[in-house]
């Protein structure tokens, strides 16, 4: 009796069973229309199999069936099964692919006493898929719950009709010149890079109670409740991050209301931020007047209006410049001097802001443009 194939019997266990279903059959078993499940299996990003492919399996049948459930009891709208499919999908693949890339590296890395043989190596694929499965289903789980736990004080607080609707300090980090600087870096280097800073930024903002919403490569999208917690975040990512052999950050930060909607956000605010932050130099913050006000008064903070500046959607954008105070000005007449002068400068410009709100409008046509998070 031959041995069974490795490949095959990885996806026995990663479906829960063998692959027995065309996708006609599935639909039927679901109780839904054909079109409609291939939308959701496109929607959780997955290509098209042909009409008598058995491509699926028991877990696909069930999982249908789940969805609805949960569509009768309300929980999902019809409409937006798509849409729920699409944000699980995206979020879910990422993770599959980096346990994929670990996994592989630590069965092939003969530091790790990889086996020389390719059956060895196979055997080793699904024996690993065996003890870790359980494990990383577990964990993730635990995740999962965990963060809904945190996000579980919103139920009670918010109104009806607004729940998707809140508040927020929106922050872009980017890394300036990262695009030539790659372009030196073998593929080694590049990643450690990366995963420095990523690892920095996802530390630093779950430090100060934020969230990151998405990475793109050079840049990361945050969020806070709180405008401080988002200066703080603002503040500290240029400082940590430095080093010689690293491209220099620069930060924007905005405030105000915030469409959220499937784990991302949408607002003129978030335009607001990406906008500032293509305009900052290297290892500055520059925040919206929302945000300058509400640090105005509080000692931990500096903040200095530069000119304005038009950018594509404002015609007349008001920059603010963040930083810490001068530890010198104490023991420095003529600076603390200067820093009370500015200060006043500053309170005046933010009451004229406040009687000309026409600075930070978001012009609805102009075409959009700035950076990978612009929506």
């Amino acid at each position: 009796m031959a041995d069974p194939d490795p490949q095959e019997s990885l996806e026995r266990l990663l479906l829960d069973g063998p692959r027995r279903y065309t996708r006609a059959r599935v639909a039927e078993l679901a109780g839904m229309p054909p079109e409609r499940t291939q939308r959701l299996w496109r929607a959780l990003g997955f290509a098209d199999v042909a009409d008598d492919d058995a491509a699926f399996t028991d877990s696909d049948v069930t999982a249908l069936a789940r969805l609805s459930a949960l569509i009768d009891t309300g929980f999902v709208d019809p409409g937006a099964e798509a849409s729920i499919a699409r944000a699980m999908g995206q979020s879910l693949a990422r993770l599959a692919d980096w346990q994929t890339d670990m996994l592989a590296a630590l069965l092939l890395d003969p530091a790790h006493g990889a086996p020389d043989s390719r059956p060895a190596v196979e055997a080793g694929v699904v024996h690993s898929a065996e003890q870790l499965l359980p494990l990383m289903r577990e964990l993730q789980d635990y995740v999962w719950r965990r963060h809904l736990a945190a996000n579980a004080g919103r139920l009670f607080v918010a109104a009806p009709g607004t729940v998707d609707r809140r508040e927020l300090a929106v922050g872009f980090a980017d890394l300036v010149g990262y695009t030539s600087r790659s372009r030196g870096m073998g593929g080694r280097e590049l990643g450690t890079m990366v995963e420095d800073f990523e690892g920095l930024v996802a530390d630093l903002i779950a430090r100060h109670h934020g969230r990151v919403v998405k990475t793109v490569g050079d840049g990361v999208l945050f969020t806070t409740p709180e405008p401080v917690d988002a200066v703080e975040i603002a503040l500290r990512l240029p400082e940590e991050w430095n080093a010689p052999d690293r491209p220099p950050l620069r930060v924007g930060a905005a405030f105000g209301p915030v469409l959220t909607r499937l784990g991302d956000v949408y607002s003129p605010v978030v335009n607001l931020a990406s906008r500032l932050t293509s305009l900052a130099r290297p290892s500055t913050v520059l925040v919206d007047q929302q945000l300058a006000r509400r640090l105005r008064g509080l000692p931990d903070y500096r903040v200095r209006p530069l000119r304005r500046v038009s950018v594509r959607g404002y015609d007349h954008l008001q920059p603010w410049l963040v930083r810490r105070p001068d530890t010198d000005a104490d023991v420095a007449p003529g600076v603390a001097s200067l820093e009370q002068l500015l200060d006043e400068i500053a309170d005046d410009v933010l009451t004229e802001a406040a009687d000309d709100p026409s600075s930070e409008a978001w012009d609805e046509e102009s075409p959009d443009a700035g950076g990978p998070f612009a929506d």
